[in-house]
């Protein structure tokens, strides 16, 4: 079960303090963004946390099957696109949020472990989440309710 996340700001201008269990993580704008750039901003974060998910499947998986997977490297990026640049979608929405992620397989693999890790990677519990309805509650902290 993943432990909460802690995010405190508003010392110094964007810079975010973030705490999970023992880890101390701080988040900010770039400088041409108002920030001070002293760390990832958000969506990098995000990013991190589907690359990081990506790579732990596949390896989890391969490790199971006992196939020669050496590593891996997974680049990925965010946007947003028009909607008519996308041809899977159905959406009223002019711009759509895209992310690109492209991974690199070492080792002695045949082209069909390549293929099924590649199928795997989409399978990761972060990538389920993002593409999945996702329904978020804020609430002021003290209060039953918003």
């Amino acid at each position: 079960m993943p432990r909460k996340v802690s995010v405190a700001g508003g010392r110094l201008k964007y810079v975010q303090e973030i705490s999970v269990g023992s880890h101390v993580l701080q988040a900010d704008e770039p400088s041409d963004a108002g920030g001070d750039d002293a760390g990832p901003n958000p969506y990098e974060l995000l990013l991190s946390a589907l690359g990081a998910c990506t790579s732990i499947t596949v390896q989890v998986y391969a490790r199971s099957k006992q196939w020669p997977l050496e590593g891996l490297h997974v680049s990925l990026s965010y946007a947003k696109v028009h909607a008519e640049d996308c041809a899977n979608c159905d959406t009223e929405v002019r711009t759509i949020d895209r992310i690109e992620v492209e991974i690199s397989l070492r080792g002695n693999l045949s082209e069909d472990q390549r293929r099924r890790l590649m199928q795997i990677a989409d399978k990761c519990p972060i990538h389920r989440t993002l593409t999945s309805k996702i329904e978020i509650l804020t609430r002021r902290a003290g209060s039953a309710q918003g």
